[in-house]
């Protein structure tokens, strides 16, 4: 693509050199340049990419597009035969590059965004569920993966991806004839621009409670709740969980959008009645489409009903038959949501994601409604995130669980017991019965080897991931096959006794 086109419509640039440049692709990474392509800098939390542009440039850049404050410090890497082109904002820039050299694909499909600190994986996976049933091609970009259809492109790193990755997602959508496409839309990516250009049909705000607050991420609540809001100002429809007080301002926020609400405890406009929750599924009676509506999802908890019903609002609006909802709630299935582990012991074991004080609450107050026996909690708090939440988990998990064991998730580059001793001072306030096991697998197998028949054990924090992340790489870590090789231990250890 000619290099001004991909420049169209952005505002406030500065060129020197050839803007006619037949570009062949773009990049914010440097190692991926190869010769004529266009490099775009910008500054990260932990690299800045305008120390890259000699690289680039080496590499075969035709072009580079910088922060207008940076030119005078890179301006020396640049030959006269590479255009160097300036912006306010590189990031921004970065978004609408993305969307011009990909020609703008997001306009080409029904684009519904969901954000929330809670239920955006297991409510994208609803709404995919039910257009799918419906008929509708749909692609899913979000924290687990991004799909087309079934077919699983990728496993994800984040839960959305910068706005070059994603709108080459959107552009293989089209390609592969999607009509819609659901996705999550962190707030990260809205407060840096990674979604800048997208052209959203409809926003699902799940809730909002305190997590992602660290100096990487938001100073502080307003800034983590405003990054939100501003999904609501790029649809002209969006849906609301009305018993969550801190989206009653929404509407006034966003005069442009029309937004619907859903709930449980306040009227609205999708309302759940007559709820059962049991230790597998949840059900409830809801309109739809005009008719009361028995529901049922195999995804226990009160949760699943908010999720459940921000899905259905937006099958109706896109509509969705009334059947095919009911049909797609009932054969969802989300990986790390509140999924069962089937095991040789055959005890009950859940992988949940949950990993901030409210979605671990959340998820240990739903089994204790309905499990027999103990609640047995394991968990940990990531490295690098919010300090703040680990003390107050552990809380948490004393005063719900009937034992808890503290151990170790993601650390990345902070040090294991560092962070298990700060989760330990929180459950210390309680009378919670509780123990320290640093290494996660040794953790998992104390909790297995204590376990009786109505017991529950929930390892909270990793769900879906296959990972666990120390020092910037990523070690194999899939809590499935742990329980599976821990739960062979320690029969052939009972065998030889």
């Amino acid at each position: 693509m000619i290099l001004k086109n991909i420049l169209m419509g952005i505002e406030g640039l500065k060129a020197k050199g050839n803007l006619e440049l037949d570009i062949g692709n773009i990049t914010s990474d440097s190692r991926q340049i190869k010769q004529g392509d266009f490099f775009i800098a910008i500054k990260g939390f932990e690299t800045d990419g305008h120390e890259y542009v000699s690289q680039a440039v080496s590499a075969g850049a035709a072009a580079v597009l910088v922060n207008e404050d940076m030119v005078k410090t890179v301006i020396k890497d640049i030959p006269e035969n590479v255009t160097l082109i300036a912006a306010p904002d590189s990031r921004v820039a970065m978004s609408k590059c993305a969307c011009n050299y990909y020609d703008n694909p997001s306009r080409k499909f029904s684009l519904i965004g969901v954000t929330g600190t809670k239920g955006k994986t297991t409510t994208t996976f609803m709404i995919k569920e039910i257009l799918q049933r419906q008929g509708i091609k749909t692609g899913l970009i979000g924290t687990i993966a991004t799909y087309i259809g079934d077919k699983k492109l990728e496993d994800s790193d984040r839960t959305t991806p910068d706005s070059i990755k994603l709108q080459s997602l959107f552009a293989k959508m089209v390609e592969e004839k999607c009509n819609a496409v659901v996705m999550e839309v962190s707030s990260q990516s809205l407060k840096l621009h990674r979604v800048d250009g997208c052209d959203f049909n409809i926003g699902v705000f799940t809730n909002f409670s305190e997590d992602h607050i660290s100096e990487k991420e938001h100073p502080n609540m307003e800034d983590y709740f405003n990054s939100k809001a501003m999904l609501f100002k790029m649809c002209p429809y969006g849906f609301i969980n009305i018993d969550d007080y801190n989206l009653i301002k929404l509407p006034k926020m966003s005069p442009n959008c029309d937004i619907k609400t859903y709930g449980i405890d306040n009227e609205c406009n999708m309302l759940a009645k007559d709820i059962t929750i049991t230790n597998s599924y949840v059900d409830f009676r809801v309109k739809i489409n005009g008719k009361n509506e028995r529901i049922k999802t195999f995804i226990p908890g009160r949760f699943s009903v908010y999720n459940s019903l921000a899905a259905i609002s937006v099958a109706e609006k896109m509509g969705c038959d009334t059947e095919n909802i009911k049909t797609a709630l009932e054969e969802v299935r989300v990986p790390g949501r509140s999924e069962l582990v089937d095991n040789k012991l055959d005890l009950t074991i859940m992988l949940d994601y949950a990993h901030s004080p409210e979605s671990l609450q959340s998820i240990l107050q739903a089994v204790k409604a309905y499990t027999r026996g103990r609640v047995i909690s394991v968990f940990g708090c990531g490295g690098d995130r919010d300090p703040g939440k680990r003390p107050i988990m552990g809380e948490i998990s004393g005063k719900i669980a009937n034992y808890t064991i503290i151990t170790s998730d993601n650390p990345r580059t902070e040090e294991p017991a560092k962070i298990v001793n700060q989760i330990e001072e929180g459950i210390k306030k309680t009378k919670g019965k509780y123990e320290c096991i640093v290494d996660r697998t040794e953790a998992i197998k104390k909790a297995i080897e204590m376990a009786q028949k109505n017991d529950i054990i929930v390892l909270a924090g990793k769900g879906h991931e296959t990972y666990q992340e120390i020092n910037h790489v990523k070690n194999p870590y899939d809590e499935r096959v742990i329980i599976k090789n821990v739960i062979e231990e320690i029969i052939a250890e009972r065998n030889n006794k």
